[in-house]
């Protein structure tokens, strides 16, 4: 298994892999082409041989407290779980973020999701007691 930063990609694999994360989650092959394209965001892939059975994006950015990084949309097939591979691949997203040091990485997981939650405190990332809001702006 290899970690790489992605250039191309096939979207079926994405496709499937982004399923999983979601599955009422509709992906089309230019929001990926956008995630590659975008200068402050970073989608790596763990790969089998030619496949891609998992994959994170990193996005960096600046703000007036600092830099900031987000760990998104982490996600492993489910027939490779168990081998310690999402936590390979975030802790390459770290050594990544490292090289933009000093910057604060936040992710968010799921309650549900307790194996990942586990990782991520295991990992040095401490749960933060605040409020998350979303708005989701549409055209």
């Amino acid at each position: 298994m290899t970690i790489v930063e992605a250039r191309t990609f096939s979207f079926p694999e994405m496709k499937e892999l982004m399923n999983q994360l979601n599955p009422a989650l509709v992906v089309t092959e230019e929001m990926i082409h956008e995630v590659i394209d975008s200068p402050g965001s970073h989608l790596y892939l763990v790969m089998d041989g030619e496949k891609a059975i998992g994959c994170a994006t990193l996005c960096v950015f600046c703000s007036p407290t600092g830099r900031k990084a987000s760990i998104e949309d982490v996600v492993v097939l489910n027939q490779y779980r168990g081998r310690h591979l999402g936590r390979e691949l975030v802790q390459h997203l770290l050594d990544q973020a490292r090289t933009w040091a000093p910057i604060t990485v936040h992710l968010t997981s799921r309650p549900e999701r307790e194996v990942a939650n586990r990782m991520y405190q295991s990992l040095g990332f401490t749960r933060k007691n605040t409020n998350h809001y979303f708005i989701n702006i549409h055209s």
